[in-house]
Formats: structure tokens, sequence, C-alpha cells
């Protein structure tokens, strides 16, 4: 085997990153392999160095050596060490991919994503946490390195001029994914919800059930995340079908009557209603409406099922993927559905 070089500089952990720090260190390697800085039967240093000179854990630093071994760059032999096998190394993107939160749904669109490019892509990911002034410093931070941008761009507030920062982005590189950003110019990849008509035509999809109550009442917290043309596809249904209406900011102080029907758009909110109709004499289903936005696992149980509205996050993640190894710049419309269940 050949020299020992020195990769202290050449591999650099991000504190700030959502990248596992195993993915980052690998990915740190692939890069130094493909600008030449590591050259083929190079030897890297033990597990017990690279733990100690980064400040990893064991087991994240045997993970990256893994990872890199499962793609063929690494060799090993016992008593020596690990080595640079292979220099032609499969992965030819690198992903910037920037999400607004944590959640269930997330994460169904991350391991989406990443299984659909398996070991072809390199990806950098970042939770900017809805905050604005964090997503614009992440952008406004980036590196120039990357094939391609894949954003979810949802905001609490200060997001008017999110089009602005996203503009500075190459198009041919960028896919928004769950949301369009009015002013984003140019020809890009988009993966979207159209907010206004899938909340429209589930509720009509539901008619036969809410032709039994008289009201229907969203929680839309005054400062949320979720796209105000919810709100508006929620306002067009109830006025062009008769069905009085309420946008609650509070469920907590809101009144709950025989007739209504709730629509809920965050889990603590869903769980703070049911909580309040259980101490009533009403019937959930019977003469109070509960709808969930968003399907997860457990809405299939809870009080026999919870009637939900949802996307497809799956394949959300699996279309931008398609996009990215197309290379195309096509807007992709992503189903949404109504599971009904016995909450209605």
């Amino acid at each position: 085997m050949a020299q020992k070089p020195d990769i202290s500089h050449l591999i650099i952990l991000d504190d700030h990153s959502a990248t596992p720090k195993y993915q980052q260190l690998a990915n740190a390697v692939i890069n130094a392999i493909k600008a030449g800085k590591l050259l083929k039967n190079d030897v890297l240093p033990s597990i017990n160095e690279l733990s100690f000179e980064f400040e990893i854990s064991r087991d994240t630093a045997e993970k990256g050596y893994k990872y890199l071994k499962s793609i063929g760059v690494l060799g090993s032999v016992p008593g020596k060490g690990f080595y640079i096998r292979d220099t032609e190394v499969s992965q030819q993107l690198k992903i910037f991919l920037l999400f607004n939160k944590l959640s269930v749904h997330k994460k169904i669109i991350y391991d989406a994503l990443i299984s659909s490019l398996k070991e072809i892509a390199a990806v950098d990911f970042y939770v900017y946490n809805n905050d604005f002034a964090f997503f614009k410093k992440l952008l406004q931070n980036r590196k120039d390195a990357y094939t391609h941008y894949v954003i979810i761009p949802h905001f609490n507030e200060g997001g008017d001029n999110a089009h602005e920062v996203i503009n500075t982005i190459d198009k041919d590189k960028l896919i928004l994914l769950d949301k369009l950003v009015p002013g984003v110019t140019g020809e890009y990849g988009a993966v979207y919800e159209n907010f206004e008509k899938d909340i429209y035509q589930a509720l009509e999809q539901a008619l036969p059930q809410l032709s039994k109550y008289h009201s229907l009442k969203i929680i839309f917290p005054e400062y949320t995340y979720f796209p105000i043309e919810i709100v508006k596809g929620f306002h067009r249904f109830c006025n062009e079908y008769a069905f009085s209406y309420k946008v609650i900011p509070d469920i907590q102080s809101e009144e709950i009557n025989e007739g209504e029907v709730f629509i809920t758009l965050m889990e603590d909110d869903l769980v703070i209603l049911i909580e309040r109709i259980l101490k009533t004499s009403l019937v959930i289903g019977n003469n109070v409406g509960v709808i969930s936005y968003n399907e997860t696992p457990l809405k299939r149980i809870i009080l026999n099922g919870i009637t939900t509205m949802s996307t497809d996050f799956r394949l959300m993640g699996e279309m931008a993927a398609q996009l990215i190894i197309e290379r195309t710049t096509r807007h992709v419309e992503v189903p949404f559905s109504l599971i009904l269940r016995s909450s209605l």
C-alpha cells in the first residue's frame, strides 16, 4: 500500500447539518478522491485515529468506513487498516437538501428520496425550522459545488421575500418540494401540492358524510407555516355548498357543539380536540366530526379511525429523485386523497 496522507484538512464535519456525521465523513472522502487529493492505495487513519482526530464516536467512524466499503471505494487489510481501493467513484450527484422541519411526513419524503437515489448521490441535509432568516443564511453560505438544490419552502413568518433568495440558485439545479413559491422565475423542477384545489376536492368527496352536519371549522393557527391557500379552498367549498364555517386560531377556547366538523392541521391540535370532545356527551362520527390533515399510521387506529386528507409523501420523495436522475425541470403535482374513517 502507498502513503498515509494527512486528511485533517480534507474532512470538515458540519455540526449545523442534519446530514448524519458518518455520511458527511463518507462524502468528504469521496469529494477528496474526485479532487485528486486522495489516490488509489492511499492509506486512511484507523477508526480509533479518526474518532480522536475529529471528536466523533467510534460507531460514527465505523459506519462511515462501512458505507465507503459498501460502494467499493475502501478496502481493508487485517492488521494494516483501510486504504483507497478504487477512485472510480460511482457518485455523480451532490445534493443540498433543505427541509423546513423534521416530522413523520418529512422523514417519509427523505427516506423515499435517499432510497431512490441509492448510491449515485451525496446528500447534505439541513433543517431551518420554518425560520426564514436561518433559511436565507444557509442558502447564502452554500458552496457552489452542488449539482442540485432540493428545497421545501415553508415559513412561520418573514417569507415574503423567499423568491429573491431562491432566485440566486441556478434554475437548472433547483427543485422545489411541496410548495411553489410565487416570484421564482426561470425553468426549474418542482414536485408540489395544489393546496387550495386539494382541500376543496377532498371535502367534495366527503359530501355524503358531511351532509349530516351544519358547520365546518378549520383550526388554522395565527402563526403557522401552512399555506393560506388551504383556507381559501376551505372558504370556497363552504360557500359553494352552503355550510356555515369558521377559521379558528386556537382550539383551546373554541366551543364544541353538535353538528360541527373540525378540521385539524397540527397533530397537537388534534390531540387537544379529541381530549375536549371526550369530556362532553358528544360522539365523534355521530354528532360531531373530525378530519385531520396528513395521514399517519396512528390515525388508522385512534377512535376506530380518524378521517384524513393527505398527499402521498412517499411519492413526493420518489418524484423528486426522478427529476434529479432525469435532469429535468418538469413541474409535477402530487396526488391528494381523502381517507374516510369513522370520525366523520
